[in-house]
């Protein structure tokens, strides 16, 4: 992360911008997920893709991992206790997206 930043807003995106982890946080916002079950609830993404942003939603602390070992190693993630408080967040970005939606759909009834 950079020292300085002009303004908070900067912040939230280098730490939640992209494509893709905003709608990771969201999935597990709802619930826990092994590695293929979260692979499979966001079927866009590729695997060096996820693996790539879970890595730096881990390092930003808002993901935890966790392994179970055994014949086969599972791993689970979950949003983290400081994870938790983009819930908020993540539950406006959900509800303005679907205003966004409802707007563009009446704009385009109108034109």
């Amino acid at each position: 992360m950079r020292e300085k930043y002009n303004c908070p807003v900067e912040i939230t995106v280098e730490v939640l911008g992209g494509k893709w982890k905003t709608r990771i946080l969201w999935e597990l916002s709802q619930k826990n997920y092994y590695f293929s079950e979260l692979r499979r609830a966001i079927p866009d993404i590729t695997k060096k893709m996820l693996v790539q942003c879970l890595r730096e939603l881990e390092e930003s602390g808002l993901v935890a991992r966790k392994e179970e070992s055994g014949k086969i190693i599972r791993v689970e993630y979950k949003l983290s206790q400081y994870g938790e408080n983009t819930i908020p967040l993540i539950n406006y970005m959900s509800k303005w997206g679907m205003d966004h939606l409802y707007f563009q759909r009446e704009t385009e009834k109108s034109s």
